[in-house]
């Protein structure tokens, strides 16, 4: 009996024992630390953090344009100043209307709009996104009359001075002759099925035949190639100024235009078309030709494309809905194609 008593006892005190041990041996639950949640915005401390401001603006001659792969506009170029005072790049993005514009800013999609909506001369004008006082105080500390006006002045200096430093040469060397590369024009024109007076024509157009010849823009060379489309086209950059590099880089450009328009039945017609997207980019050519169908006209003729490549510098064409690259200085183009055939025609009847 005893013994039972002892072994009931022991029995106890081990259950015990045991309970305890496994209480110390819990883990204490994790303490909840309270956070603080983020209040959504993204300011200018977060805009420098990541390196990227992001613009809203809409196509003008005031505002944002392509030229000669160059973006140019007033508030663009503005806008390209401030990103540099904050130390970021710039990533702009054209808007249809001020309707999608505002819109988008509201939804926090961009961080301001580089379109002028407010008429105080004292102020930039430009909408900035909600929730963002550091970056509009950092643009009205910014932003002086100055400002605008010195851009005004910088545009126009680069759309007014000679496109392309360049020496000027006769356009016919002697008799028969046009050029010293009139065998580089021969052998590359054969190979896309051109005339190389044609080619020759065009040369004269771009540098005068001077491979030295250097634009505002960046172009290069006899026939003025962008660094970026010699990059594409296989060119190095360091042969830019190489007359035979740019001629059969050229060609190799201009076949690839012709492609790209193959719609263009007509030889003659697609080749104008191939000048006229060289000059003032495909893109472009492509609106006008939309245009030119809507209104019927003939989308295939240069005659009547020309027009309304001249048409795209005015707002009720460049703000169609048929347009998807906006605003263009449609004349230059125009007067590229112009001239070229003009000098072709010479050429055709004084060389063979």
């Amino acid at each position: 009996m005893k013994s039972d008593k002892k072994y009931i006892l022991l029995t106890l005190c081990l259950m015990l024992l045991v309970g305890a041990c496994s209480r110390k041996q819990e883990t204490p639950p994790p303490p909840v630390w309270a956070t603080e949640e983020d209040d959504g915005r993204f300011d200018l401390p977060d805009i420098q953090q990541a390196g990227e401001l992001i613009a809203l603006t809409l196509s003008g001659p005031d505002t944002y344009y392509d030229y000669h792969s160059r973006h140019l506009g007033v508030q663009y170029l503005m806008c390209e100043e401030f990103a540099g005072h904050l130390g970021v790049r710039l990533r702009m993005e054209v808007c249809r209307d001020t309707a999608e514009l505002l819109a988008r800013l509201a939804e926090g999609d961009a961080d301001l709009a580089a379109v002028r909506l407010q008429t105080d001369s004292l102020q930039a004008g430009w909408p900035v996104g909600v929730d963002k006082p550091l970056l509009e105080e950092a643009l009205a500390d910014w932003y002086t009359p100055a400002v605008y006006t010195r851009m005004v002045q910088e545009e126009k200096q680069l759309l007014t001075q000679r496109r392309v430093r360049r020496r000027v040469y006769a356009p016919m060397l002697s008799k028969g002759v046009i050029s010293h590369y009139d065998g580089l024009f021969k052998l590359y024109g054969r190979r896309i099925g051109w005339d190389w007076r044609l080619l020759a024509a065009q040369c004269y157009q771009e540098s005068c035949f001077d491979p030295q010849a250097r634009s505002w823009a960046g172009a290069q060379g006899l026939m003025q190639i962008m660094p970026a489309t010699a990059d594409r086209l296989g060119l190095p950059r360091d042969q830019l100024n190489d007359p035979e590099q740019s001629i059969a880089a050229a060609t190799r450009y201009l076949a690839e235009l012709e492609g790209k328009l193959h719609d263009v039945g007509d030889r003659e017609e697609r080749r104008n078309m191939a000048l006229a997207s060289y000059n003032g980019g495909l893109h472009h050519i492509r609106d006008a030709m939309r245009l030119a169908e809507r209104d019927g006209r003939n989308p295939h003729r240069w005659a009547d494309v020309r027009t309304y490549v001249l048409r795209l510098s005015q707002p009720q064409y460049y703000q169609d809905t048929l347009v998807r690259n906006g605003y263009m200085r449609g004349q230059e183009t125009a007067d590229y194609v112009d001239k070229i055939r003009q000098r072709y025609q010479q050429y055709r009847r004084t060389a063979r």
